[in-house]
């Protein structure tokens, strides 16, 4: 097959249609490309409900919003053929973003998902991602010989943030939701670290999305002085609202990506999660705490609703003086 010459191509479709997180990862790679080949336009295929994380890019020349819904694509797929890409990167790799590629007929380049080595290690522990780059590097692979720039994610927001917030203040973040239970550290273990912070004069700020609201108003309720910023999935509020905050402290979860588009620094507590999968903060200030004592790790490459072996060590025995402890430390360097 021919080789790639991005210098000679003049339109391309980028596919990632979920979920916040990995979108976000594809920012470098969009960056790059073009910053280093200005001539090129770059589309971007997602999902309606993850919009706001390309909405304002400076980078992309138009936005596709894709549906859940097959039936509702049919428009879509038919504009999306008239403009004759030279290329399509499919980051997705998935059985719905091969429907899109089958129909649109270009030459398409396609994320490694590396699926059974991640089978392997979580299944039998054998461990072939040791020196497995982080996912936008991953991404930028596709691509024969390109390099990514030296800066990290990117997320454009245009709201103010909430006036709640003193800027004067020194503000931590707590971002206590994740989509599945083994990568949530225990809320009480949020509350105890909050209560930590907030009696050592910081000012605690709470972030989540529309599932993460009870969760976010529990905490709240048993943190004095704390900012539940909780909202019903707005980005791009939340994105402006964590800008003012010196710390961010998080679960692996589409948050923890959002907060490394910010200058704060963060504290990610992993617990079903590990480094191998590629998914740690990228080009950010940052802290992972993990229990590398458990053979059990990974019990999952996306995370699972339940503890398998029933006793959850790998959140629980992560203890919030050791967080606390972590957090100041961080924030004085």
């Amino acid at each position: 097959m021919t080789p790639i010459k991005l210098s000679e191509l003049h339109r391309i479709l980028v596919i990632r249609l979920s979920s916040l997180g990995d979108i976000l990862l594809t920012t470098p790679l969009i960056r790059t490309i073009k910053n280093q080949f200005p001539v090129i336009k770059i589309d971007f295929l997602v999902r309606t409900e993850y919009a706001d994380a390309l909405k304002l890019n400076p980078h992309l020349n138009k936005l596709y919003l894709f549906s859940k819904e097959d039936d509702k694509n049919s428009s879509l797929l038919s504009e999306l053929k008239q403009n004759n890409y030279d290329l399509i990167i499919d980051l997705q790799n998935s059985l719905r973003s091969r429907k899109v590629t089958n129909h649109l007929s270009t030459r398409v380049l396609r994320f490694d998902k590396k699926s059974f080595d991640k089978f392997l290690l979580v299944q039998f522990k054998i461990n072939r991602l040791k020196s497995s780059p982080q996912i936008p590097v991953r991404y930028a692979s596709v691509i024969p010989d390109l390099i990514l720039d030296e800066n990290g994610l990117e997320l454009i927001t245009d709201k103010e943030p909430d006036s709640r917030i003193d800027d004067k203040k020194i503000n931590i973040g707590l971002c206590p939701g994740a989509r599945h239970f083994t990568k949530r550290w225990p809320a009480e273990y949020y509350i105890e670290l909050g209560n930590k912070l907030s009696e050592n004069n910081f000012r605690i700020l709470l972030f989540g999305g529309k599932s993460d609201r009870l969760l976010c108003k529990k905490i709240n309720e048993a943190i004095p002085g704390s900012i539940d910023l909780s909202n019903n999935d707005e980005l791009l509020q939340t994105a402006a609202d964590m800008k003012l905050c010196s710390l961010v402290v998080c679960n692996d979860s589409g948050l923890m990506h959002v907060a490394t588009t910010t200058s704060a620094k963060v504290i990610t507590i992993f617990g079903s999660s590990v480094r191998e999968f590629g998914f740690t903060p990228y080009r950010s200030n940052n802290i992972i705490l993990e229990n590398k004592s458990l053979n059990c790790r990974p019990c999952s490459h996306i995370g699972k609703d339940h503890c398998p072996k029933k006793h959850f060590k790998c959140m629980l025995e992560i203890k919030p003086d050791l967080v606390f402890k972590t957090a100041i430390e961080f924030l004085e360097k």
